[in-house]
């Protein structure tokens, strides 16, 4: 088949999964047979090719080895497609697609991840649509032949949203992700409309596919009423270089002179803290409020309007490449793969 191709991998998570007629039991797809359970794939005119992780995973046992073995995978193939659909389970897609992200330098192709509310076989699912408009996005070139979207995307219930700015915001839904800080990329309606000003540029920086992460990050929730014994236990814990703080409002925290100290126990000892806001949307802007200015004194990072998930996987992603201390704190603060925006 002429025409662009695109390499579809499955990971696991309910897009792939199909009932048993005889016995009920839920089991993954044969990759081999897609097209028999979307027939619509077949008058598309691209050329679909499959891949599958050996033990197909629910999205909740995805983790780092898995995003490298994504990555790598994609690296593999990356000369004989013009793009890649990611199918996956929901409940942890925006930190897979945050990691690759920033895995994949120099991106230059589409890798658009998707998957389901309902299985593939659902009467009611949403599965077939999630496919088909993924892959067509996968296959979608401009005028001068270059791919439309060339970065890590989510597509979900007909919007597409920047991989590094989603975050799932409903268990139930068919519309379960939003992008809070910024446009999505294109809408599908009709026609599937792109957002060209939402979308990263080309880039002319050879691919290059990073093979290492390191997990020795971690995610505090501040509350009211945390106790700094509480945070001690977590802040000593062994191996830990980082962490991810998520903050009240515009990036506030208690101003509790024991908070405070168990904090700078943290930093005396080398732990880089990030600062994220815990709201759904809005940016960090560390110092505005006294209850933020002591965190300007420790080193504390203001982390703008990173996502959760974005600022985890970035801290991964720095410290995978040997950054420590200032080199990590700047690393944080410049965007990698538009992660971020610069106030």
């Amino acid at each position: 088949m002429t025409g662009p191709s695109v390499l579809i991998i499955y990971t696991g998570g309910t897009i792939g999964m199909l009932r048993d007629p005889r016995s009920g039991v839920m089991r993954p797809m044969d990759l081999e047979r897609l097209e028999e359970q979307v027939p619509e794939l077949q008058s598309m005119g691209v050329r679909l090719d499959s891949v599958s992780f050996e033990t197909p995973l629910d999205s909740s046992d995805i983790g780092p080895n898995d995003w490298l073995r994504i990555a790598t995978m994609i690296g593999a193939h990356y000369a004989r497609y013009d793009g890649f659909v990611v199918l996956h389970g929901s409940d942890t897609m925006a930190y897979t697609a945050s990691a690759l992200s920033f895995l994949l330098e120099g991106l230059g192709k589409p890798v658009v991840l998707t998957g389901s509310q309902l299985p593939i076989g659902s009467i009611r699912t949403d599965a077939r649509e999630n496919l088909i408009t993924a892959v067509e996005i996968a296959a979608a070139h401009d005028d001068q032949g270059r791919p439309l979207v060339p970065e890590v995307a989510v597509y979900f219930e007909y919007r597409l949203y920047r991989g590094n700015r989603t975050v799932k915001v409903h268990a139930e839904r068919f519309q379960a992700f939003r992008s809070p800080n910024w446009p999505e990329l294109a809408e599908a309606g009709v026609h599937i409309r792109y957002d060209r000003a939402a979308i990263l540029p080309h880039r002319d920086r050879p691919f290059k596919v990073h093979e290492k992460l390191d997990t020795g990050v971690g995610v505090l929730r501040l509350f009211p009423g945390i106790r700094s014994e509480w945070m001690d236990a977590m802040l000593g814990t062994e191996r830990l270089e980082a962490l991810v703080m998520t903050s009240f409002g515009s990036g506030n925290g208690p101003t509790d002179p024991q908070f405070l100290d168990a904090l700078r126990r943290a930093r005396a000892r080398g732990i880089s803290i990030i600062n994220v806001t815990q709201c759904d949307g809005g940016r960090v802007e560390q110092g505005r409020y006294a209850t933020s200015a002591a965190f300007n004194d420790l080193g504390v990072v203001p982390g703008a309007d990173l996502t959760v998930e974005a600022a985890l996987t970035k801290c991964m992603f720095l410290l995978g490449q040997g950054h420590r201390d200032e080199a990590l704190s700047e690393g944080m603060r410049n965007p990698v793969a538009g992660e971020l925006t610069l106030a």
